[in-house]
């Protein structure tokens, strides 16, 4: 869990990046997500969805045409090394 708490901390510094029209869409979807996924019954699943969650949040900084080196600390936690 506390690994899927820094993630989604890290996912809203990210938004604070991104254009201020778009900030409110992208908190609520991270909120509903991580609220959604708050109890993933075990640690694989946890690891997927950690891995989707860097995934995105790279899709959406390309798309707005943010710099992805951004999102180097939640790759650090969300991506198995």
């Amino acid at each position: 869990m506390e690994k899927a708490l820094r993630a989604y901390s890290e996912v809203l510094r990210l938004i604070r990046l991104l254009p201020k029209q778009s900030r409110s869409y992208y908190q609520k979807y991270a909120r509903e997500n991580f609220v959604n996924y708050r109890e993933v019954p075990d640690s694989a699943s946890m690891d997927e969805l950690l891995q989707r969650t860097y995934n995105h949040s790279c899709w959406v900084l390309k798309k707005y045409q943010v710099d992805e080196a951004a999102a180097k600390n939640l790759k650090e936690i969300c991506v198995n090394t």
